[in-house]
């Protein structure tokens, strides 16, 4: 390492953060970048620690042990260190194909194993990487390039979130003909519509897939199979098909008066927010001037809190039913496993100077919806809850006496999802889980369908975007030799 005691002589410093009481007027992005001295600085935090936990890429029990796509990162941290930029980069994209996405939205579980971590703050890994991505695209270092030639089979994926850009991203550049088909208006999947601007800005994406289409990739939106293309459409004009729908069947609440006007899932919410800013027109649902009770305590979750803010919402409250996190880690949960400790996120940051108080309410339980004569919901009852240990098992117990009615106007259920949606998988005769995930051999991505594939979160379950990249990385290369050692002749062209 250039300079092996810069753990020692440099504290960890992230990235800069616009006021949230002004950046709430705005839908940009809330980070702001760090100088050339302070990034150097940065990398010469990475330790020559033997074994670097940070790109192990393993899943241990619900947890996340370093990059699940193996990024290379004492490397590039000891090149940004010395300032080789363009080595960085070149390392970087050994890996990772869209690092603009997981500098911005990745929770960094590869900050979590880091070695340096067990005894002093971690290593500032993903700001690093969106610095070495962003640099090689205002140096112009990112640049178109189409493969030299084609095998002349094609790929259809469906769905273009991150698993399936990645997977066609590979594909493409192994020589295949791929088509990206896409049931919205715009290409990105959840990173479009799921993720609001204020974390990852919509030209950054539009920006990667403008590239992709230079390379040959073809998009085709507002295009929704088993609709306007059937199955058999695609198995007849493509070689393979991989389906990365994502894990989109959200997760409900069945209690009385659910069916009550102004009650909606977060992600549909949190789309029609980024799709009014698209078209310059007022959303469709609005948090403007009510009390708005998000239920479900995740990241989703706290982007609604986020979106409602910016909306000028009269008073925003996020509901989770676990305990508040501890401030250390716990015996528990041990390095190198992702920390599960208590954070200030940015939307509790900007509800806390807006309101004077954290959004969050612990331990809670919803149990009833009320509305009103107009058949809007106006409020709706809670009560807390504790977790007891019954027969060697942590169960959720309802305090009796703890009843309590909030105000609502606007309610946004953001308790995760079940799995994909069961029509695309109905449509291709696809066998799934127990999950009611698309089923695939064993350690493979293959269906029990011929020449289709899954990857994603509709094989694996609702997840990171850094998993997603992965699974695509590892779905093309499954695709591609079943390409090249099909009964189909290879066409040169």
């Amino acid at each position: 390492m250039g300079n092996p005691k810069g753990f020692l002589e440099y504290a960890r410093k992230d990235n800069e953060e616009r006021n949230p009481k002004k950046r709430i007027n705005d839908w940009n992005e809330y980070t702001e970048r760090h100088d050339e001295k302070e990034l150097k600085q940065q990398g010469a935090r990475c330790m020559d620690c033997g074994t670097p936990f940070c790109h192990t890429g393993m899943e241990w029990g619900r947890s996340s042990i370093g990059c699940p796509i193996n990024n290379l990162i004492p490397e590039w941290n000891e090149l940004v260190h010395q300032g080789k930029w363009k080595q960085a980069l070149d390392r970087l994209e050994l890996t990772n194909n869209f690092p603009e996405f997981t500098g911005r939205v990745c929770p960094a579980p590869c900050e979590g194993s880091c070695v340096l971590g067990i005894n002093d703050d971690p290593v500032t890994i993903k700001s690093i990487e969106n610095e070495i991505i962003e640099r090689g695209f205002e140096n112009g270092w990112i640049l178109p390039e189409p493969p030299s030639s084609r095998t002349g089979k094609r790929v259809a994926i469906v769905g273009s979130g991150p698993a399936g850009l990645t997977a066609a991203d590979e594909l493409n550049k192994a020589g295949h003909l791929v088509t990206i088909f896409e049931r919205e208006d715009r290409p990105g999947g959840l990173l479009m519509y799921g993720i609001p601007n204020m974390k990852l800005e919509k030209k950054t994406i539009e920006r990667r897939i403008e590239l992709l289409e230079k390379e040959g990739i073809e998009f085709k939106v507002n295009t929704e199979i088993g609709v306007d293309v059937s199955r058999e459409e695609l198995q007849n004009e493509y070689d393979a098909v991989v389906i990365c729908t994502g894990a989109q069947q959200p997760r409900d609440i069945p209690i009385e008066e659910r069916n009550s006007e102004g009650i909606h899932f977060a992600m549909e919410y949190l789309t029609e927010s980024t799709k009014s800013l698209n078209s310059k027109n007022e959303p469709s649902i609005s948090a403007e001037g009510k009390d708005v009770i998000v239920i479900g305590g995740g990241d989703t979750g706290a982007d609604c809190v986020a979106t409602a803010l910016r909306q000028k919402c009269k008073s925003v409250v996020q509901f989770g039913k676990h305990p508040e996190l501890p401030k250390e880690r716990t015996g528990d949960n041990p390095w190198p496993h992702t920390p599960m400790t208590f954070s200030l996120e940015y939307a509790y940051e900007e509800a806390y100077k807006q309101f004077k108080k954290d959004p969050r309410e612990y331990e809670i339980l919803t149990q009833s919806f009320k509305g009103g004569a107009d058949g809007k919901v106006s409020s709706l009852r809670t009560m807390q809850v504790k977790k007891e240990n019954k027969n060697g098992e942590l169960v959720t117990v309802e305090i009796p006496g703890t009843e309590k009615d909030w105000n609502a106007q606007l309610v946004l259920i953001a308790i995760g999802f079940t799995g994909p949606e069961k029509e695309i998988l109905e449509h291709f005769n696809l066998k799934v889980t127990e999950r009611g995930l698309v089923w695939t051999e064993k350690a493979t991505y293959k269906t029990n369908v011929e020449g289709v594939f899954a990857a994603g979160d509709a094989r694996r379950g609702q997840s990171l975007v850094v998993w997603a990249i992965r699974e695509g990385r590892e779905a093309a290369k499954e695709v591609h030799d079943y390409l090249m050692s099909s009964k189909l002749s290879a066409i040169s062209v």
